[in-house]
């Protein structure tokens, strides 16, 4: 079933993946920021994780999250399309978050169905893992 991510703080170096899991990100305004700060602590990023990264964003905004060592906030981060909504405080972030959690929950879509299609959505990296996708068909015509 899709998955919301509530950000309400900061998630910096492998941390940022933890948001990045999930199917939709709300994040708060002022004070939730990605930060990708390998270069900075001269680590090089291992494939595994830019495979996710390529995944997840492209373009210019996965440029500028994984080569630029920049703490993004919310609204940058919304602009760049990593994630889905911003909010003020941390209450606007957690009601958003239950509230698009409730929403998409009352679609009663198919779990198994719901996670092929997110397999296919990421088949190279879903390949890294070694997770198979499965041919499944429930019509509801």
């Amino acid at each position: 079933m899709p998955t919301v991510a509530a950000v309400n703080g900061h998630a910096s170096a492998a941390g940022v993946v933890i948001p990045l899991c999930h199917d939709y990100v709300v994040m708060r305004r002022d004070r939730g920021v990605l930060y990708v700060n390998d270069l900075e602590m001269g680590l090089k990023i291992p494939e595994l994780y830019m495979a996710f990264f390529r995944a997840k964003t492209s373009g210019w905004a996965l440029r500028d999250l994984v080569l630029r060592g920049l703490k993004i906030k919310g609204e940058e981060l919304l602009k760049m399309g990593i994630v889905d909504a911003v909010y003020d405080g941390e209450e606007g972030v957690t009601n958003a978050g239950m509230k698009m959690a409730d929403d998409l929950a009352r679609r009663k879509w198919d779990g198994e169905v719901y996670a092929e299609i997110r397999k296919g959505l990421y088949s190279e990296f879903c390949g890294m893992l070694g997770i198979a996708s499965k041919a499944i068909g429930t019509p509801k015509l």
